[in-house]
């Protein structure tokens, strides 16, 4: 498993207005959506690309193009939709499927409740959505999901990860899998209920609102 931690000012800078608690859900939005799509042009660095015979106004030569099968960007509901627009945006070609999880606030367990994927995944890449990585319980499941359909390729994008989860994920994972986490940051750690240090709280409540 791979772990690559952007460094870069504007990232940075993004990052620490998105942990402030006085910032207001619409920032907040933004400030996500314009975190990800910087996260995106590392995460998609290796998508796959072939050769493409094109013709310029002054001669002909030889480019790039992605190749099929399309990527597959998986956002876990409800906060990795916040996500979405942010990777989607460099790669608008890619289909999109969802993930429906669910964590018990007391055991930390994690339940699928909900999945629009296609049963035969083997060949594609797959770009999981998930703004922390914290127990890592929500991610294992995730990617065992997409293993099981066939992803052998797998890059998981999020805004903050804790060294928790990151060694917890790396233990959980079939060797076979070629599995990269894309993290603007790796905070200090969880606190006695599962949540990042310093952190910026509940992602998805901070981009949709609290819902009761």
């Amino acid at each position: 498993m791979r772990v690559l931690e952007i460094d870069h000012p504007l990232v940075a800078h993004k990052l620490t207005v998105l942990r402030d608690r006085t910032t207001h859900s619409s920032v907040f939005r933004q400030l996500a959506d314009e975190l990800v799509t910087l996260l995106a042009y590392e995460a998609t660095r290796h998508v796959l690309v072939g050769p493409a015979e094109v013709e310029t106004p002054v001669t002909s030569m030889t480019g790039t193009k992605l190749t099929a099968p399309k990527p597959m960007v998986v956002p876990i509901l409800r906060a990795g939709l916040g996500m979405l627009h942010g990777l989607t945006t460099l790669l608008p070609t890619a289909e999109v499927g969802f993930l429906g999880m669910v964590r018990n606030e007391e055991t930390l367990e994690v339940t699928t409740y909900a999945n629009r994927l296609p049963e035969d995944l083997q060949g594609r890449q797959c770009f999981v959505l998930d703004p922390m990585l914290a127990t890592g319980n929500t991610l294992i499941a995730a990617v065992e999901y997409l293993h099981e359909r066939g992803a052998r390729d797998i890059t998981c994008v999020t805004l903050l990860s804790a060294p928790e989860g990151i060694a917890k994920l790396e233990a959980a994972i079939d060797p076979e899998i070629d599995l990269t986490v894309v993290t603007a940051a790796i905070d200090e750690r969880l606190n006695e209920k599962g949540y990042i240090v310093p952190g910026l709280g509940d992602a998805g409540d901070r981009l949709f609102g609290v819902v009761d």
